[in-house]
C-alpha cells in the first residue's frame, strides 16, 4: 500500500441510503471504508434518504412523511454542493438523487467542474420498483443514468454486462465484482452436519418475485424429503409451504442466521434485469462454505464452476435433482462447500480486490478518452 499517496485525501461518498442498510452499498463500497482510513484518508458520508425517509418509503401510503421527506433530501443535496469544491475524490453510488434528473451530477461535473467516480451494480437504466410506489417510479428517471456515466471520469461496473452498457458513453469503465469481507463480516463456517438440511434464500421484498416459480418445486420435494426453507427478507412472504420458515433481516444477525444453513439457492428469471446482476447471494452463501445452487443467468456463470464449485441449474428437473444429491449427500455438500469459499477468498474477497479499489482513485485522475 502507498500510504503517502493518499495522505489527507477528502473522499466525499454520496449514496441513496443510510449507512449500513442497502446491501448494494454495504458490499460495494462502505466495506472499504476503514481501509481507506488506514491510508490517511478522510471520508465523509452522504446519503440522499435520512433514516426515518428509509423506514417509510417502502410502506403503503405514507405519502405526506414520504414527500416531505424528499424534500429534505434535496435541502441536504443543496447543501453538499458547497463542500464538494474542497474534496478530492467525489463517489457516486447509483444516483445523487433518487428521483428527478441528475442535476446535481450535472453540477458537480460541468459547474464546479469536480471529477466524480460513479458506481452502479444493476442495470438501473431499466424500469424496477416496488408496488408501494408504482404510482412514482417515473420519476426515478431512468434516462439519466446513460448521462452520469457519461459525465463520470471513472465508472466502476459490478460485472461485464454493465461494462459493456457503460462503455457506450464513458471509455474508462471498469469491473470491481461485489465483494465479500471474510474477516470481519463473512468470517464463520456453516455446520453442514446440521439435520434436517435447511435450505436458505435471502434477499429484500424486491427479489422475492424470483421465488414465485420455485414455491412450487420446494412443494414438490416435500412430498419426498424432509428439510426447512428459510427466507430471510425484509418483508414475511407469503408462500403456502409446510417448510417455511421466515426470519426478518437483521443486520446484527444476519450472517449468523445465514450459517445455520446447509445449501444456499438462488433462482433467478433470464431477463436484461437479471444479466446487471451481480451474484451477490450466491457469493454470500459460498464465503460462509455453504454449497450454492444458482440460475445460470449472468454473473453466476462466472462465479460458479458446475460441479466443482457449486451448481447451475436452468429446469426444475435439474433443480429437483440437485437439491435431492445435495439433501442426502453431506460428504458433498462439504466438497462444493469448501471449493465455493475457496472461489470467493480467490476472486471476490474484499483482500482480493483492495488493490483494484484504491486504484480506482488513482484513475480518477486520468484523461477520460
Amino acid at each position: 500500500m502507498c500510504t503517502r499517496q493518499y495522505m489527507n485525501k477528502r473522499i466525499i461518498f454520496i449514496a441513496p441510503y443510510p449507512k449500513g442498510q442497502a446491501p448494494s452499498q454495504r458490499f460495494r463500497f462502505e466495506q472499504y471504508f476503514s481501509h481507506l482510513e488506514k491510508e490517511g484518508c478522510t471520508l465523509e458520508f452522504h446519503p440522499f434518504l435520512s433514516s426515518k425517509t428509509w423506514n417509510t418509503l417502502y410502506k403503503e401510503g405514507s405519502f405526506i412523511a414520504k414527500a416531505f421527506g424528499m424534500l429534505g433530501s434535496f435541502w441536504r443535496r443543496f447543501i453538499l454542493l458547497f463542500k464538494i469544491r474542497k474534496a478530492d475524490y467525489v463517489f457516486i453510488h447509483r444516483e445523487a438523487s433518487m428521483i428527478g434528473p441528475p442535476i446535481f451530477e450535472w453540477i458537480i461535473a460541468k459547474v464546479l467542474r469536480k471529477k466524480y467516480i460513479y458506481d452502479f451494480d444493476d442495470a438501473i437504466w431499466l424500469p424496477n420498483y416496488s408496488e408501494s410506489n408504482a404510482k412514482f417510479h417515473r420519476l426515478k428517471a431512468y434516462g439519466k443514468v446513460k448521462r452520469i456515466i457519461k459525465w463520470a471520469s471513472v465508472v466502476s461496473a459490478g460485472n461485464a454486462y454493465l461494462k459493456t452498457y457503460a462503455e457506450q458513453y464513458n471509455k474508462n469503465v471498469v469491473v470491481i465484482p461485489t465483494t465479500i469481507d471474510l474477516q470481519n463480516v463473512h468470517n464463520v463456517l456453516s455446520d453442514l452436519s446440521t439435520t434436517p438440511v435447511n435450505i436458505v434464500w435471502t434477499g429484500t421484498h424486491t427479489t422475492m418475485s424470483y421465488l414465485q416459480n420455485f414455491i412450487p418445486l420446494l412443494q414438490e420435494l416435500e412430498k419426498e424429503h424432509t428439510f426447512t426453507f428459510t427466507i430471510i427478507s425484509n418483508q414475511k412472504p407469503d408462500f403456502e409451504l409446510n417448510s417455511l420458515r421466515y426470519i426478518q433481516w437483521n443486520k446484527e444477525s444476519e450472517i449468523s442466521d445465514l450459517a445455520k444453513s446447509g445449501i444456499g439457492v438462488m433462482p433467478m428469471e433470464e431477463n436484461a434485469w437479471s444479466e446487471g446482476k451481480c451474484g451477490f447471494k450466491g457469493l454470500q452463501y459460498m464465503a460462509l462454505g455453504i454449497p450454492a445452487i444458482l440460475s445460470p443467468v449472468g454473473m453466476n456463470n462466472e462465479i460458479i464452476e458446475n460441479g466443482v464449485n457449486g451448481f447451475l441449474c436452468a429446469t426444475d428437473e435439474e433443480w429437483k435433482t440437485r437439491i435431492t444429491q445435495l439433501l442426502s449427500d453431506e460428504a458433498l455438500r462439504k466438497k462444493l462447500g469448501e471449493e465455493g469459499r475457496k472461489t470467493v477468498q480467490e476472486r471476490y474477497s474484499v483482500e482480493a480486490n483492495l488493490p483494484n479499489y484504491l486504484h480506482l482513485f488513482n484513475l480518477s485522475n486520468s484523461t477520460r478518452t
